[in-house]
């Protein structure tokens, strides 16, 4: 993949640091190759790391995933959906009060956290 992890990180934890592989995922990518929870990078074998990155290697994840939620989020928009309205503007999308306490979510609805950050 292209990502070099310490030797000493939890295997688990080095799959999670993928943008669209959450705890869930992670947990049935390790049972299916036969790989404890709490073991570390250092302690898998060459040949399970291969065919981890192979396997890693067909699924949507990094920027694949985050341009298809662009893309989604994009299509909210253009058909002028309620989502997609409150998206343009910025507001709470899942039904968050707006009364008080707008501003997390006003931080939420950016999508590109570090750097430069894009609107949705």
């Amino acid at each position: 993949m292209g990502v070099n992890f310490h030797e000493l990180k939890l295997v688990k934890k080095a799959l999670e640091s993928f943008y669209g592989l959450g705890p869930q995922l992670s947990a049935r990518i390790m049972a299916k190759h036969t790989i404890h929870p709490r073991a570390r990078l250092g302690g898998v074998a060459p040949k399970i790391i291969t065919a981890l990155t192979a396997e890693l290697s067909t699924m949507t994840i990094e920027n694949d995933a985050r341009r298809i939620v662009q893309d989604n989020i994009k299509r909210l928009r253009d058909i002028g959906t309620y989502r997609g309205r409150r998206h343009a503007m910025r507001l709470p999308v899942r039904g968050q009060n707006t009364r008080s306490q707008i501003l997390t979510a006003r931080k939420l609805n950016v999508l590109e956290r570090g750097g430069t950050q894009s609107k949705i």
